[in-house]
């Protein structure tokens, strides 16, 4: 504590900096034995015990790094090692007071932002009036108003009953419950590729990568995987010229395994509904052409087989539209919506038909913090700034930049490698692949993917980007409101480190 703080103490303690071990303070937890309590360091009495110690001073990033290193899960994957205290807008801060220019958005879930003054005054209003409304005790007034604005932007009026829990995956496991309740079928169809959680059943349904559910197993059966119509990955290009790719070739070649899948492994008796990713997300931001979804829609429409989107990664507003199944002209029968829904506060949930959600007893759903009041307070004030800021026109008109200067830049920056670029998505849910021949000799020369290192050199250059995908993949997720300035900014880092990268 500080001198003379409640009459005790005449020294204050301190976390001794020590330059051997290059921690911020000495704890025999953590195996630091080089300072004794009551030793003196720059004035101040050396203490092993964090409740002595002043926060401001406990908060240096290696002491805060130290303890998250080693008390955090270690199945828990991150990134970088940042330290952050604060954000605002388009960027965050360490401790240090270090900035980095974010186009993480929280893997897509910062819509407005981070911290948009509207967001934190109606989180704050509605701490003060109801923080808890458990959902299978009472209607809360928040609630119902975040109905009520969700209702107008809904793909279709059709869709009017929803369900709200706290994360996608349980938002997805929240729409396979109701699929199998409303048709009484139990198998779900995914696409190859796909990312639909880490829970224990939705590591079933997920994809993407093998390290979401390796060791965890039996997982979930009743789960049967199709082809995804990923062209640049497809069999059906390989006898194409190079650099020809036949989009009409893929989506006949998924919807024949389809149709196959349904023929040989589940029967449309048996199988309660195909989920699918409006845009593919941790598969690589891939995007399905508009003639392949609205033809998986007239299968599932003939058998009965209730189409489930999940727009968790591309919903409100991230592709330049509420919810990227807009794009396809198709109506789904439950939609999965969660990440920016709220812009950062914890909320998801699922919408479909009132017949279809009807079917579902009273018990069968709901959850201690389900659609809790302040994450649906967030969520409504979220809502009220796509409109009033016009984010939408915002996320078209970034995207256009963003998608040009890709195009005009990057590729002739790797062509002298022998290195293809695949810029794709839509809106600000923008993808880059890496392919070619020169790819393998460019992979020996880095040590990595080009991906990851041109990642890594970014986040040197004080910018924050993600990969994706088993593929040579990298991501654009930035706030749905960043502006000009910050977008440009954001390109001439891309483009310098990429320099950096392969000269």
């Amino acid at each position: 504590m500080d001198e003379g703080e409640n009459g005790e103490n005449s020294m204050s303690y301190v976390w001794k900096e020590d330059s051997e071990c290059n921690l911020a303070w000495c704890s025999p937890t953590l195996g630091c034995g080089k300072a004794d309590d009551g030793a003196l360091y720059k004035g101040r009495r050396v203490s092993s015990e964090p409740s002595k110690f002043p926060f401001s001073i406990m908060t240096s990033s290696n002491a805060l790094r130290t303890i998250g290193l080693q008390h955090v899960a270690r199945g828990v994957g991150r990134s970088t090692d940042l330290v952050i205290s604060k954000a605002s807008g388009s960027y965050v801060y360490t401790v240090e007071g270090n900035k980095y220019l974010d186009l993480t958005a929280g893997i897509g879930v910062t819509s407005t932002g981070h911290c948009h003054p509207k967001i934190v005054k109606a989180a704050q209003e509605q701490v003060g009036n109801l923080i808890h409304g458990q959902v299978n005790l009472f209607i809360h007034e928040p609630m119902v108003k975040l109905i009520e604005k969700l209702k107008p932007i809904m793909p279709s009026k059709e869709l009017d009953t929803f369900f709200f829990w706290n994360s996608g995956a349980e938002a997805v496991e929240a729409a396979i419950k109701l699929a199998r309740h409303a048709t009484g079928k139990h198998n779900i169809i995914v696409m190859q590729g796909s990312y639909h959680g880490r829970t224990i059943g939705t590591m079933a349904l997920t994809t993407s990568k093998t390290i979401y559910s390796t060791g965890f197993g039996p997982l979930m059966p009743g789960v049967y995987v199709t082809p995804f119509p990923y062209t640049l990955h497809s069999p059906t290009q390989k006898a194409l010229p190079p650099g020809t790719f036949r989009d009409d070739l893929t989506t006949e070649y998924a919807i024949e395994q389809l149709e196959l899948l349904l023929k040989q492994q589940t029967a449309p008796s048996d199988t309660a509904a195909l989920i699918m990713e409006s845009v593919l997300g941790e598969g690589g931001y891939v995007v399905p052409p508009k003639e392949y979804v609205q033809k998986v829609r007239e299968i599932c429409t003939k058998h009965g087989i209730l189409f489930i989107a999940d727009e968790v990664q591309s919903g409100f507003g991230r592709t330049g539209k509420y919810f990227a199944i807009e794009h396809t002209d198709v109506v789904p029968d439950i939609m999965v919506m969660a990440k920016g829904i709220a812009s950062g506060f914890p909320i998801s949930g699922i919408v479909s038909r009132k017949e279809i959600m009807d079917k579902q007893p009273p018990g069968s759903m709901g959850g201690t913090y389900s659609g809790n009041a302040v994450a649906c307070a967030a969520a409504i004030a979220t809502l009220e700034v796509m409109e009033e800021e016009n984010l939408l026109l915002n996320v078209q008109e970034r995207s256009e930049e963003i998608f040009g200067r890709l195009r005009q830049e990057l590729s002739p920056l790797l062509e002298k490698h022998d290195i293809q670029v695949d810029i794709r998505g839509l809106g600000l849910m923008i993808g880059v692949e890496f392919y070619g021949n020169g790819l393998s000799k460019l992979h020996e020369k880095l040590n990595s993917k080009v991906s990851e290192a041109i990642v890594g050199q970014c986040f040197k250059n004080d910018m924050l980007v993600l990969t994706t995908s088993v593929y040579d993949t990298m991501r654009f997720i930035p706030p749905l409101n960043i502006s000009k300035e910050d977008t440009m900014i954001a390109m001439d880092i891309l483009m310098k480190s990429v320099k950096e990268v392969i000269n």
